[in-house]
């Protein structure tokens, strides 16, 4: 016989508890079987010798009668699990052959009398859920170990992931939730709200700075910026003023609208603005147009690949993290499971919340799946084999029925001593 962490017998593959309990059920059973040969012998002995010593009459009765309930409550026991003898005596046999009957009942019984709301809810307001899980939580040992399985439990799912599919939910949701929408009015709306608020004037001025700090460290590409385009027969000092001219001018118009908040550049600034804004909400060419820019945009091919780097990059960088046990991503969710522990086990108001709410949830879980959930006993025993199913149980409560053959034996000893000793002061012998 094979063994693979426990015995094998037949097909059935016995655990170390398994292999304990059968040792256990063979030596009550011939504790049973010794008992009954014990009675046997004695009536064979007592029984000739009775005529010549009254009082053997005596132990032949107990020995009768130890004899009768040891046999009776040998065929009773293995009624349950076989025939006896192997003859199909009717309602022998119970439990192979009311096999799925005692499924169904089983499931029904802890359908009725353990799954009811009222019985988990009683349950479990009687435990401090909370409290309890925040004491496990807060032990650091406790919280490196939720982190562990959860970094792996996360990392195994980001590897299973398929990247197309991913890829392609994620282009779906874009479609539906980015460019299926309008931008045109949802934008124009936006863009009005900062110019009465005068928020765009921030960026005006830095648009503006920029502008004037790019002027000052760029002189010389101003150099023949004009002048190139002068006749030829032109003076070179004349178009070296030329340049210096239009780079002075723009330099005075920069620092000009630096100083001005009112400077007419800055207001056709907030004119374009404004119409712009306007146009978004109301004109359909604008819209048109930010609409047709917007699935250009979305449709190129270097966005989605664009797109794809980086989801490759993210799952790599999680991945990473989620292994390294010095990572900052896990270093910040141990910090935060050992926060929650310890405010379980602090926070009576959080308490409450955390209690009820897993009592309401698992009422409902059970009101609404009771009967799916007593169905798996259903389910279960009606797929085992009749013949291991007998086995695993004859293992786990056989060895106690066999103290029934045992205290059969003494008792019908006792019973036919009795009877024999009323008889013979009634009767005589």
């Amino acid at each position: 016989m094979a063994r693979t962490g426990g015995e094998v017998t037949g097909s059935v593959v016995l655990s170390p508890a398994d292999e304990e309990r059968r040792r256990g059920l063979r030596r009550m059973k011939a504790v049973a079987l010794g008992a009954l040969l014990f009675m046997a012998v004695v009536f064979v002995i007592s029984f000739p010798l009775q005529q010549d010593v009254p009082a053997l009459a005596y132990v032949r009765a107990a020995a009768e009668g130890g004899m009768v309930g040891a046999l009776a409550d040998w065929f009773a026991v293995t009624a349950l699990f076989r025939h006896p003898m192997g003859i199909p005596i009717p309602h022998t046999a119970i439990i192979p052959r009311r096999k799925d009957e005692i499924g169904r009942t089983l499931g029904e019984f802890v359908e009725t009398e353990f799954l009811r709301g009222d019985v988990v809810r009683q349950k479990l307001e009687s435990t401090a859920i909370a409290s309890r899980l925040g004491e496990w939580l807060a032990a650091p040992a406790n919280a490196e170990r939720v982190v562990a399985e959860a970094s792996t439990m996360a990392s195994g799912i980001l590897q299973a992931l398929s990247d197309d599919e991913v890829g392609d939910v994620i282009e779906s949701l874009a479609r539906e939730h980015l460019i299926s929408p309008e931008w045109g009015p949802g934008v124009g709306a936006w863009l009005s709200r900062v110019l009465d608020a005068g928020a765009h004037h921030g960026a005006v001025d830095m648009g503006v700075d920029n502008i004037g700090t790019w002027l000052n460290e760029n002189h010389a590409a101003f150099t023949g910026l004009v002048s190139r385009r002068l006749p030829s027969w032109v003076p070179s000092i004349a178009q070296r003023l030329v340049d210096d001219t239009v780079y002075n001018e723009a330099l005075k118009f920069v620092a000009a609208v630096q100083a001005d908040p009112q400077h007419p550049a800055r207001l056709a600034i907030d004119g374009y603005l404004a119409r712009l804004a306007d146009n978004l909400q109301h004109d359909p060419a604008t819209i048109g147009r930010l609409e047709d820019a917007k699935v250009t945009v979305f449709d190129s091919p270097r966005v989605r690949e664009l797109a794809a780097q980086a989801w490759e990059t993210a799952k790599t960088g999680l991945v990473g993290a989620l292994a390294d046990p010095d990572s900052g991503l896990r270093r910040r969710a141990l910090s935060a499971v050992t926060e929650i522990g310890t405010r379980l086990t602090t926070d009576a108001a959080l308490q409450r919340r955390v209690d009820t709410w897993v009592t309401d949830a698992a009422v409902f879980l059970v009101d609404r799946y009771r009967h799916d959930i007593a169905s798996i006993i259903t389910d279960t025993v009606e797929k085992w084999d009749a013949k291991e199913t007998t086995r695993k149980i004859e293992l786990m409560v056989g060895r106690d029925l066999q103290y029934i053959r045992l205290n059969g034996t003494i008792i019908g000893s006792l019973a036919g001593l009795t009877i024999y000793t009323i008889a013979h002061a009634l009767f005589g012998g």
